[in-house]
């Protein structure tokens, strides 16, 4: 067999496409709640803790170095917290999100499953299968 026809098995299996969608998925959903994180919830929390912004948030462990002519020779070295913080706010909100998803995917299947479960009710008995039982139930008397 070719090294063609096994990859092709290989990637035509459902939970292999089912994975790479999966994948597709969640980075556009990682972006979109990115987006709410830094462009709609933190802004609004920096204005009631005070007007900060998050992303502005560093720590200068070493400043620029600038020559004489005002050149700058190399960058600040600098500890981004603020970016941190924002990454683990769109972490938070990430996960509570696929958390909920998942919850409520998982109540969909339950309901699911638990209509596929209920037993449908036995037909009646035939009228020879009741004439039969009471003759049984007659004769045990």
């Amino acid at each position: 067999m070719s090294v063609i026809k096994e990859f092709k098995k290989f990637a035509m299996r459902g939970n292999v496409v089912d994975l790479a969608v999966g994948i597709i998925i969640g980075g556009a959903f990682g972006k979109i709640v990115s987006s709410l994180v830094a462009d709609v919830l933190m802004p609004p929390l920096g204005l009631i803790i005070g007007g900060i912004n998050f992303t502005d948030i560093k720590f200068t462990i070493k400043d620029a170095v600038i020559d004489s002519a005002g050149k700058v020779i190399s960058s600040p070295v600098t500890l981004n917290a603020g970016n941190f913080i924002q990454s683990v706010f769109d972490f938070a909100i990430v996960a509570f999100s696929v958390f909920i998803l998942v919850k409520a995917m998982n109540k969909l299947t339950a309901k699911d499953q638990a209509k596929e479960v209920v037993p449908a009710t036995p037909p009646p008995p035939s009228k020879e299968v009741q004439l039969l039982s009471e003759i049984r139930d007659l004769l045990k008397k």
